[in-house]
């Protein structure tokens, strides 16, 4: 679906769309330009174009212990569901409290 047709998903009773927010899991420190645009992706730039409210969570983690971000896209003006539904998430898999592990410099 385009994004000019991002209105229709809304149409066909769907709440939420759930995209990650990234290709690949987060670089490491100290990655040049040219390796960081291979690793974001379109996913989040699809839903800011469309003018879509959109949340980022991270809702997993990699065995290094790095985010995973998780893309919520609701439908115009639908923030409140977004908000409603990261407080949720949070509740469920808090991530408040959850930091990798930093190379030393």
């Amino acid at each position: 679906m385009g994004i000019g047709r991002a209105g229709e998903w809304w149409a066909n009773d769907f709440d939420l769309l759930i995209t990650p927010t990234m290709t690949e899991p987060p670089p490491r420190l100290g990655l040049s330009a040219a390796d960081m645009g291979r690793v974001f992706g379109l996913f989040c730039m699809a839903a800011s174009l469309a003018g879509l409210p959109a949340i980022s969570l991270p809702l997993r983690w990699t065995p290094d212990g790095l985010p995973i971000g998780v893309q919520l896209v609701a439908a115009y003006g639908r923030e409140d569901l977004l908000l409603q539904t990261a407080r949720q998430l949070e509740e469920a898999f808090p991530w408040a409290d959850r930091w990798p592990t930093l190379p030393s410099l």
